[in-house]
């Protein structure tokens, strides 16, 4: 299938990448260009311009957020140059009111929407192991299955509104950050009382919480030096996301507020260039702890 792919950042480039090892064309566009040479040496083309890779059979944006998008393919009028039978599939985090709106602007173009937003960090991606969330009208699912197959070892569907799956998509986002808010607290308890925090993590790790989320950033919190996968503004953009389409729905969320709070306050002491694990060191903060 010829693809276009819109947003070659920790996690797009990794994607794009797997869709070129199997077997599909690729055109590929991101703001800053020298990151396409990389998918260029292994086969793809380099568009110029979005409105090139928007001429693509499926269309695949991993732009950040919702400005970006907006400012990307709205402004660039993007869905009036797709082809009629083009399926534009949106695989970032965004928010559900933005979804939706989405939603309606595909639908006035006559345009095939589908919502696939993925679980897991950019080493994931890159293994083609990606957990995605899919939402849209069964045939367009159908239509781009087998990019997402190429993306991805799992592929849940959500319902037939793109927007679900942004719905499920922040509440991943938001038990995750809760796991490593909760596992943080734990830590500092367990260090305050002269338990070292390796042995809580081994516990957790080998009990009742042998899951991947525990593993993974409960070696983050003991490695401490927090190296990127998953930036931490953009953990407090997901949190954020999550309070307004709590309130957008009626649904109080009241652990999403205070790990919104303790994301401004590891900004606000320099973590901003460190993985979103790094909101592990304001519980050991408050409690006297490095």
């Amino acid at each position: 299938m010829n693809v276009g792919f819109l947003g070659l950042g920790a996690m797009g480039s990794g994607m794009a990448l797997n869709l070129l090892k199997a077997g599909h064309k690729v055109i590929a566009w991101n703001r800053s260009p020298e990151k396409a040479q990389a998918l260029v040496a292994e086969g793809a083309t380099a568009a110029q311009t979005p409105q090139e890779a928007f001429q693509a059979d499926a269309i695949i944006t991993m732009l950040a957020d919702d400005d970006t998008i907006a400012s990307v393919v709205l402004a660039g009028d993007l869905l009036e140059t797709a082809k009629a039978d083009a399926v534009h599939i949106v695989m970032a985090t965004i928010s559900v009111g933005f979804s939706k709106e989405l939603e309606r602007l595909h639908a006035a173009r006559g345009l095939a929407y589908v919502a696939a937003p993925v679980m897991g960090r950019p080493d994931v991606a890159t293994g083609g192991d990606l957990n995605i969330l899919v939402a849209g009208k069964p045939e367009h699912i159908q239509k781009v299955q087998p990019l997402l197959d190429a993306m991805g070892k799992a592929t849940w569907p959500v319902g037939d509104a793109p927007h679900k799956a942004n719905v499920v998509k922040l509440g991943m986002n938001f038990l995750l950050a809760s796991a490593i808010e909760s596992m943080s607290e734990a830590i500092a308890l367990a260090r305050r009382n002269d338990v070292p925090a390796e042995t809580v993590v081994e516990v957790l790790t080998n009990t009742l919480f042998a899951a991947p989320a525990y593993k993974v950033y409960g070696s983050v919190i003991l490695d401490g030096t927090f190296k990127p996968g998953f930036k931490l503004p953009l953990g407090l953009k997901d949190i954020r996301l999550v309070l307004a389409a709590g309130e957008q729905s009626g649904a109080p969320m009241p652990f999403a507020s205070l790990l919104r709070d303790n994301f401004i306050d590891a900004l606000a002491h320099g973590d901003g260039d460190k993985d979103w694990a790094a909101i592990s060191k304001v519980a050991l903060r408050r409690a006297g702890l490095t």
